[in-house]
């Protein structure tokens, strides 16, 4: 029999196809490396496509132990998008911009960003030999987020005026110059972010009822959206999932039907008054039967402490509009019993750890260095 390489070629395909058999027999083998060599019979690469990797993709599928049982579903799972390589989900989708650049010959990217794609074309760029530019609204970024960028080596630009300003001006810039721009309005973005819809069924064995998701810039609702439509054109899955998109409600365009000029919200990477995307959002969410809705700072901020404090999870603010919105269906008229559900948990709260410091309200309590003050203070009891 042949040998089996990790990419699965010893039997004439691709791991993910003998998936099935190696749990059926109690195997495990190494997947490839990478959204696009794992997934590369779904994207459009060809053989001069370079394989760009930071070891993207394969993200935790977390059951909730709490939210989900009190919410009546079936299931309610957390999709852990912050253990990409640089805390966010804007990875998946960098790895194909970046890879189609360098295809096309490109020595330069450029980007606008609230952070986290900041963070993902810097590390990219860098690890790549591009050199990389960002552009971000002065005083209204993450330290976390910056702070990646700077490590990166990116040359970074803040802009006196808004994201959707920053957007705007780049735009602009890769018509007269020789320069990738690496936002979600480059198709190939869009094209990686997909795969998170694979990793779902893949995992689940079809698409969950529901899909939960930040909207911001409203790339990842597009993305997830064709993924799943994909997948079940494959006859990889029997269903598609209602898709359930939140936005911050002081950045809600879509959700007001009109451009939001000077958007607020604690939220920051969902600070989006003019998304890119908003067409195809709007498609994600008709064509599946689903919606679009607002969440205030303060359920924002409810269900950011949520996560941490009953389901362990420690996610960015925009993250947390997912779970947000989802505890407010209910209220809207939709009914979650029984329902397999999964929430995009889309960056990592290292990004922003200012919120925690603000938001959390947990103060440091000061003691001496001996077991009996300590045991003073925590009231544990002895050892029987």
């Amino acid at each position: 029999m042949a040998s089996l390489s990790p990419s699965g070629e010893g039997y004439g395909g691709s791991l993910r196809y003998l998936t099935p058999l190696i749990r059926e027999r109690g195997h495990t083998l190494p997947r490839p490396s990478g959204v696009i060599e794992h997934y590369r019979d779904f994207l459009p690469v060809s053989e001069n496509t370079p394989i760009v990797t930071l070891g993207e993709g394969d993200t935790p599928l977390v059951k909730s132990r709490q939210i989900g049982p009190a919410l009546g579903c079936k299931a309610l799972y957390f999709k852990l998008e912050g253990c990409n390589p640089t805390g966010s989900f804007k990875d998946r989708g960098m790895c194909m911009a970046v890879a189609k650049a360098i295809e096309a010959g490109r020595e330069r990217i450029i980007c606008a960003s609230t952070g986290n794609t900041s963070a993902s074309a810097a590390a990219y760029g860098a690890k790549y030999g591009l050199q990389t530019f960002v552009l971000v609204p002065a005083g209204e970024i993450a330290l976390g987020k910056i702070a990646q960028a700077m490590a990166y080596g990116a040359r970074i630009l803040a802009v006196n005026g808004s994201f959707d300003d920053a957007l705007t001006t780049v735009r602009g810039l890769v018509e007269i110059l020789d320069i990738e721009l690496v936002n979600s309005v480059n198709p190939f973005r869009i094209q990686g972010q997909k795969t998170g819809a694979f990793e779902i069924v893949d995992e689940l064995g079809d698409a969950p009822d529901i899909l939960s998701i930040p909207v911001g810039n409203a790339g990842n609702i597009t993305a997830y959206w064709m993924g799943f439509k994909e997948y079940k054109a494959a006859g990889r899955s029997k269903k598609l999932p209602h898709m359930m998109g939140f936005q911050a409600a002081g950045a809600s365009p879509i959700v007001q039907d009109r451009i939001i000029e000077r958007p607020e919200t604690v939220a920051t990477a969902i600070r989006i008054g003019n998304p890119a995307s908003w067409k195809r959002a709007v498609a994600a969410r008709d064509e599946s039967g689903g919606r679009i809705e607002a969440v205030t700072d303060e359920q924002i901020i409810a269900a950011y402490l949520k996560l941490a404090r009953e389901e362990g999870l420690f996610f960015e603010p925009a993250s947390a509009a997912s779970v947000a919105g989802l505890m407010r269906l209910p209220e809207l008229g939709v009914d979650l019993t029984g329902k397999t559900i999964v929430c995009i948990l889309t960056g990592t709260g290292l990004k922003d750890p200012g919120t925690a410091e603000k938001r959390a309200f947990v103060k440091m309590e000061l003691v001496e260095p001996d077991m009996e003050s300590v045991m003073a203070l925590i009231g544990a009891p002895r050892r029987k």
